[in-house]
């Protein structure tokens, strides 16, 4: 689940092992990629840690909400 706090959505995800974690990182770059808009992330191992910010507009906007939609999409796959 999603949390809003400090300007900004949190998530992190686990995975099996890095190769994982890493195959899942890869699809969201490919689709920030095509949308124009990066998340900021972590990843150590197994976990991949999003925070999700539009700092431009000073916060959280409909484009970080699509992000996040898309990258529970692409977490379940």
């Amino acid at each position: 689940m999603w949390e809003e706090r400090d300007g900004a959505l949190h998530r992190s995800f686990r995975f099996a092992d890095f190769s994982e974690a890493f195959g899942f990182l890869t699809r969201v770059a490919l689709h920030a990629e095509k949308v124009d808009h990066h998340p900021e992330f972590t990843s150590v191992w197994n976990r991949v840690d999003f925070r999700l910010t539009s700092h431009d507009a000073g916060g959280v906007t409909d484009r970080d909400r699509a992000l996040a939609e898309v990258i529970d999409r692409l977490a379940a796959q």
